[in-house]
């Protein structure tokens, strides 16, 4: 009785073991995942999804999961060509497209694809100026992920996006882009304005011989300019007079060039009419010979003479009538 007792506790024992160890040999795989399976230490292959045995210890099973992974590839400082030190990071998108390759071949594919996508950043970034990293982005980012995929292909490992996210900029470097920028738009703002005028300009003329052509059209550009003056509240305002108005009155005097004509012949009219006045004959002028002038003689000087001294008459002298009384030479007037 006892022995049929410990046998049936041994047949239960063991049947709970086995129970035991085939619900822990039971795997189940979701959608996104595979499982690959290493028997005795050798590679049988990658199940999944699903559910499927994996008998321990003689098996084990690696879980990989095949959906695209992000990775933000952390900032490093870069020299460009032409020599100036920028701040680069990006952002990677990859996935797990062959599992067994990505679980035998590299001990740990996701450190793994951060480290060469690391360099590779570096190593682009490095070959071309700072202009290009900032124009031409998109060519910069689908170069960098060519390498980075063929690098990472022995590792079962997909390399879809790679974005270059921000580039920081030294601050004179921000600076002088931020003058270069502001001297560009005030470059196309120029450009704009004197297209602008050169487009008016041709309007205006177009305009010009549109009227030239009909003299009407200014009459009415007149009056519209009339009217807009009254509708203003000025003290003061201005008519402008076009010359377009008289035109017709002077048309009926002619043109400047018969106005011209008709002078000069109502000048030759008036000479025809006036008599012809001969001009006096001058008889021409003889010659006169010319006169002999004598050559001039030098003349002597003259010695000053000292007239003879006179005594003073005592007796008065007879004078004729109306006579002046004579004073004689050196004395005094005769007293009377």
């Amino acid at each position: 009785m006892l022995g049929g007792v410990g046998l049936l506790l041994c047949l239960g024992g063991l049947f709970f073991i086995g129970l035991m160890y085939i619900f822990s040999a039971i795997r189940v795989i979701p959608e996104y995942e595979r499982g690959v399976i290493f028997r005795l230490g050798r590679l049988v292959g990658a199940r999944g999804p699903g559910l499927f045995f994996v008998w321990p210890p003689i098996e084990r099973m690696i879980r990989i999961d095949t959906r695209v992974l992000t990775m933000d590839v952390p900032a490093q400082e870069i020299i460009t060509l032409d020599n100036v030190t920028i701040k680069v990071n990006a952002v990677l998108y990859f996935m797990v497209i062959d599992p067994n390759k990505a679980v035998v071949n590299v001990m740990d594919y996701v450190r793994a694809t951060m480290q060469i996508a690391q360099t590779t950043v570096r190593s682009v970034m490095g070959k071309v100026e700072l202009d290009t990293i900032l124009a031409d982005r998109a060519r910069l980012n689908s170069e960098i992920q060519q390498i980075i995929d063929e690098q990472t292909e022995p590792w079962g490992v997909k390399v879809t996006i790679v974005e270059v996210k921000d580039v920081e900029l030294p601050q004179q470097m921000q600076r002088a882009m931020a003058r270069q920028a502001e001297a560009e738009r005030e470059k196309r703002a120029k450009i704009i304005h004197a297209e602008g005028e050169f487009q008016a300009s041709k309007q205006l003329a177009n305009a010009a011989d549109i009227i030239a052509n009909e003299p009407v059209t200014l009459q009415l550009r007149y009056l519209q300019t009339l009217t807009e003056i009254a509708t203003e509240k000025n003290s003061t305002i201005l008519f402008p007079f076009p010359i377009d108005i008289v035109r017709p009155f002077l048309g009926m005097l002619g043109t400047s060039e018969e106005m011209e004509l008709r002078k000069a012949a109502m000048q030759q009219t008036s000479a025809a009419r006036q008599p012809q006045r001969q001009p006096a004959q001058i008889p021409p002028a003889q010659a006169v010979p010319p006169t002999q002038i004598p050559p001039a003689q030098a003349v002597r000087p003259t010695q000053p003479t000292q007239p003879p001294y006179t005594q003073p008459q005592s007796t008065q002298q007879l004078q004729t009538p109306g006579q002046p009384q004579q004073r004689p030479e050196g004395g005094q007037p005769p007293r009377q």
